[in-house]
């Protein structure tokens, strides 16, 4: 068995369609974990902070061990590609197929880092305000 395993009757490292398995199943990127620091709902903004990857370069003073690329795993290298736009919390994981709760895992992890800037929601307690809610309402009857 590979380091993929076997799925469901197809070759290890071959889904049964066909395709091409995942490297690494999804779970295993997050240790297993399920919780995250940050409020990161599904309509959160999130967005790459370009000047991480440039300090971590010159720290590096290119005698690091590799170059910073190399050394992050290709799944948190693709979050942090498409979050050099300001996506939603929901749009990185429909884009990269991944589950949710892997993304939000990750995403929690590269915001500590200083990677990624999570936008807020504007809501301080999570809930959007009556008002707003009134108005959507109201505009979406007149349709």
């Amino acid at each position: 068995m590979t380091a993929a395993g076997t799925l469901r009757g197809g070759r290890a490292g071959t889904a049964p369609d066909g395709c091409q398995a995942a490297r690494v199943r999804p779970y295993s990127l997050t240790g297993g974990r399920t919780r995250f620091g940050h409020v990161l709902l599904v309509e959160t903004f999130v967005a790459a902070l370009d000047a991480w990857e440039e300090e971590q370069e010159r720290a590096d003073g290119g005698t690091g061990p590799a170059p910073l690329a190399a050394r992050v795993v290709p799944e948190v290298r693709a979050i942090v590609g498409l979050c050099r736009r300001l996506r939603s919390v929901a749009e990185v994981s429909a884009l990269l197929k991944m589950p949710l709760g892997v993304v939000r895992v990750l995403l929690g992890d590269l915001a500590d880092q200083g990677r990624i800037r999570v936008y807020g929601t504007g809501y301080p307690d999570g809930r959007p305000d009556r008002a707003l809610l009134e108005r959507v309402l109201s505009g979406l009857r007149r349709l």
